[in-house]
């Protein structure tokens, strides 16, 4: 699934208010950012079981249809032989240019019509701006390395080509955290590294590998963990707000890729295009940049109807989905082993989930050890 800079902070959860949330606040909050536990379980407990049913079966499929349907979209936009257009800078660019106008309209609409649309007010700043630079510069590797992942590798493996982003976290809070990791979810990663080779060797093995298409998908992996440790040290500049961290992000990297566009020379790339003028091509740059706003919002909603648990399970679900999709659209054969492959990564990461999972309700259940003691099995 393509990244949003905005699922860390929405994953966590506060304890200081314990006033019952109301049904109608549910948007709110997925919107502002803020949450509430207690909150979310007792307007939950109100609710008939059939009723949640079907709004977190609901909330789960929008998630699936417009991840899914961005990743062929972006594809389309990147790689199709019928558009050629050699431009990925200029499709990062514009997708962020069209989330920045989204946002300073939903803000606009919020002010004008109150009540119309809950969303904070976004006035920019340039001294938030420069605070929030660090984490848009990582932004922007993340965005454009995914998408020059997708350019360069089919649909079917970008999944397994961006899959490195668990095993990333793992060494990036050690490195940077000095955070340890237990033995199992150790475990766990050298699951989703043997599933990752074992995809390269079958890409090779078919002719289909692209190397470069391969490292940008490693270097997405890498700065997918980057944002989400810089996102923790940059939010309160925005007052905690992932819309306004949104907005922010967006705005420095429309500023940012300028520059990229003129030295790699798309702008040139772009006046000899032969569909410059084709509505039909900018409808479709339009839709992907509506999507890459949606997909920031629907995540959070996911996480907000069930749990950070259950979405990551939801997110594997439909990284297999998409894959038997994608070999099935684009009429492609594999191999078992190809197909092994890619149950080892899926399955390593859900399986990391769970393990993280049950030792954070361990932790939750037992006191925590003395000052100077780790565990056994931790390294």
């Amino acid at each position: 699934m393509q990244p949003s800079p905005g699922t860390c902070q929405l994953c966590s959860s506060t304890t200081m208010n314990r006033a019952p949330l109301k049904r109608s606040r549910i948007l709110h909050m997925a919107l502002t950012g803020a949450t509430n536990a207690s909150g979310e379980a007792e307007a939950s407990g109100e609710k008939p079981f059939l009723l949640r049913a079907l709004q977190i079966a609901l909330v789960v499929s929008l998630y699936w249809v417009i991840s899914i349907s961005m990743v062929f979209l972006n594809k389309y936009l990147l790689d199709s032989p019928s558009l050629q257009l050699d431009a990925p800078i200029f499709v990062t660019f514009y997708q962020c240019l069209v989330t920045t106008l989204l946002c300073k309209g939903l803000s606009t609409l919020a002010i004008c019509c109150p009540g119309t649309v809950d969303f904070p007010t976004l006035h920019l700043d340039l001294r938030v701006a420069r605070s929030v630079l660090p984490l848009s510069v990582v932004f922007i590797g993340m965005i454009t390395f995914n998408n020059l992942c997708l350019k360069y590798v089919g649909v079917a493996f970008y999944n397994v080509g961006r899959s490195l982003t668990t095993v990333f976290n793992v060494l990036l809070s050690y490195l940077l955290l000095k955070q340890t990791t237990s033995f199992y979810a150790l475990l766990t990663c050298g699951i989703i590294i043997g599933g990752f080779w074992l995809g390269v060797d079958q890409e090779g093995a078919e002719g289909t590998l692209s190397l470069v298409g391969t490292l940008f998908g490693v270097l997405a992996s890498l700065c997918v963990s980057l944002n989400a440790i810089y996102t923790k040290k940059v939010l309160p500049a925005v007052d905690s707000s992932i819309w306004r961290l949104t907005f922010y992000n967006n705005v420095n990297a429309c500023v940012l890729f300028l520059p990229l566009l003129l030295l790699l020379g798309e702008l040139r790339a772009l006046r000899d295009f032969a569909q410059l003028g084709s509505a039909h091509f900018w409808g479709m740059m339009t839709l992907g940049g509506l999507f890459g706003f949606a997909i920031g919002y629907v995540t959070g909603l996911q996480i907000k109807f069930t749990s950070p648990l259950t979405h990551n399970v939801s997110g594997t679900a439909k990284a297999c989905a998409q894959t038997v999709l994608a070999v099935l659209y684009y009429e492609e054969t594999k191999s078992f082993l190809w197909w092994t492959s890619n149950m080892m990564v899926l399955g390593g990461s859900s399986a990391y989930t769970w393990v993280r999972g049950w030792e954070m309700k361990k932790s939750q259940e037992e006191p925590s050890p003395k000052e100077g003691e780790k565990s056994p099995l931790a390294v």
